[in-house]
């Protein structure tokens, strides 16, 4: 095939593809070649799509405190709020580094820990497309395991409830785009993953504040990734898609338009993150909104709310190093 012609479809192929959320079904264009082709391949082959990477990444403050010594808790929260404390045994490491540092956890399961969650989940999206398939995120991050990290409570708020641009309509009737276009020097699957989880970390974790995406959503093309009777319950963001699931073997990844800054949003940022990550890597401009429907309509949610930090004890020693 022409150079000029292999990032774009080359055929179309009818797939049924009916999501709750959706007005009706459409024409899912076919992945052609390029790039983005054989990273898709590669990711669906070696079961590594994103239900895959969603999949018991969470674990809680409780599990963790009473099984401490099974797990290698890496703490990427930055080298001076982590001095001031933390988990005792925990590593000091950073989304940057977080793969690198990984190699000294012995095979023991990885924990990561950061402020709220939402950092961490970033981490183990590069964890686990980096071959460490066990690894998992501190629910709440430090905010949740004692009172003195609590960053949770003050980012509550029911800012959208009664907001013009918070809506009880249908979402948005989805309609498939093309894939993006990769930026990589390598040729094969495993080397552009790679590359693009590389990418990821170096960029650091993209998040935007629920008032702003609130203020103006016509900027963004904001995904609600919530289960269809959630949307129905507490409403959305207006003009916002729910494109769930996401799936790359399915094709429904390419519902999202990769010209668009992508925001997505959950219940609490921690999934939203992992979405977001993965879709980062995939070549997306994609942001998490922080702290969720928590911090959009709390005083409203019956379910997957924050109820306040535990109150485990924690170390404030000097850093332990990963590489050490």
């Amino acid at each position: 095939m022409k150079s000029a012609t292999r990032y774009f479809l080359i055929s179309l192929a009818l797939v049924a593809v009916i999501l709750a959320g959706c007005s009706e079904d459409t024409s899912m264009p076919e992945v052609g070649e390029g790039s983005f082709a054989t990273l898709r391949t590669y990711l669906i082959e070696s079961d590594l799509d994103l239900p895959d990477i969603l999949t018991d990444y969470l674990i809680l403050a409780s599990d963790l405190e009473a099984n401490l010594s099974e797990y290698y808790v890496m703490d990427i929260r930055s080298e001076e709020v982590y001095n001031a404390g933390h988990i005792d045994g925990a590593v000091h490491s950073s989304l940057a580094q977080v793969v690198t540092d990984a190699a000294s956890s012995g095979g023991k399961p990885i924990v990561v820990a950061c402020l709220t969650g939402q950092e961490a989940a970033f981490a183990v999206v590069a964890l686990r497309l980096s071959g460490y398939e066990d690894a998992v995120s501190l629910k709440w991050g430090m905010s949740g395991w004692n009172g003195d990290f609590d960053l949770w409570t003050g980012n509550t708020a029911s800012i959208a409830v009664g907001h013009d641009n918070w809506s009880t309509d249908a979402t948005a009737t989805l309609t498939p785009h093309a894939y993006p276009l990769l930026a990589t020097t390598a040729t094969d699957g495993a080397g552009i993953l790679a590359e693009r989880v590389a990418a990821m970390v170096s960029g650091g974790f993209k998040g935007v504040i629920a008032p702003n995406v609130l203020a103006s959503p016509g900027d963004y093309f904001i995904n609600t990734y919530l289960a269809q009777g959630d949307v129905t319950t507490y409403g959305h963001l207006d003009g916002a898609y729910r494109i769930n699931p996401l799936t790359l073997d399915a094709n429904e990844f390419m519902y999202y338009d990769p010209n668009e800054t992508v925001v997505t949003y959950c219940w609490t940022g921690q999934n939203s993150a992992i979405v977001t990550a993965y879709l980062i890597v995939l070549g997306y401009d994609a942001k998490s909104l922080k702290y969720g429907l928590n911090g959009l309509v709390f005083s409203e949610l019956t379910a997957n709310k924050w109820t306040g930090p535990a109150d485990y004890a924690y170390v404030t020693s000097a850093p332990v190093l990963a590489a050490q």
